[in-house]
């Protein structure tokens, strides 16, 4: 991360900061307040019949932690491991879980009038995943939902928040 970008991250403001992340040749981008912290991958207990993109467990200072491959989730690029893969581990809803990507990039600083309403066509992954579309420096990114997309029954590692009845 270059000084500026931490400069930045710790600087507070209006806008909100996300950590960017590379997936194939397309950039990425998530709420940073759900970075817990980011390591190398390193190997992971497989888990039975758990779907292709749930690569295993870790453990992870005592938490045992899912470990999801975003390439093979959104379908992008080859999914190999090797001492420069990167896992970005989150803290949804009290769960820590670790996401596989090809490399992280740096913190941006997005006002909400900087992003695009997500396409309904034309992403690797089901829109309701994604909060948006960012032009930063001339590269489009794109902005994941990491909660919604971790929650979603079909990932089934967190269980979803129960609805407050008595609103």
């Amino acid at each position: 991360m270059s000084d500026t970008a931490l400069h930045q991250a710790v600087i507070g403001g209006d806008d909100k900061e996300y950590l960017s992340f590379v997936l194939a040749d397309e950039h990425y981008a998530l709420d940073i307040k759900t970075v817990k912290e980011i390591r190398g991958y390193e190997q992971v207990t497989k888990i039975a019949n758990a779907p292709a993109f749930l690569k295993g467990v870790i453990n992870l200072r005592g938490d045992i932690v899912p470990i999801v491959d975003l390439r093979l989730k959104f379908n992008v690029g080859e999914a190999t491991y090797t001492e420069f893969t990167i896992v970005i581990m989150l803290n949804i809803q009290d769960r820590i879980v670790g996401i596989v990507v090809d490399g992280v990039s740096d913190v941006i600083r997005l006002m909400e009038d900087q992003i695009l309403a997500p396409p309904e066509f034309g992403v690797a992954f089901d829109s309701r995943y994604l909060h948006g579309l960012a032009d930063v420096d001339g590269q489009m990114v794109i902005l994941v939902n990491i909660e919604s997309l971790i929650t979603s029954e079909e990932m089934g590692l967190v269980a979803p928040q129960s609805v407050n009845e008595d609103a």
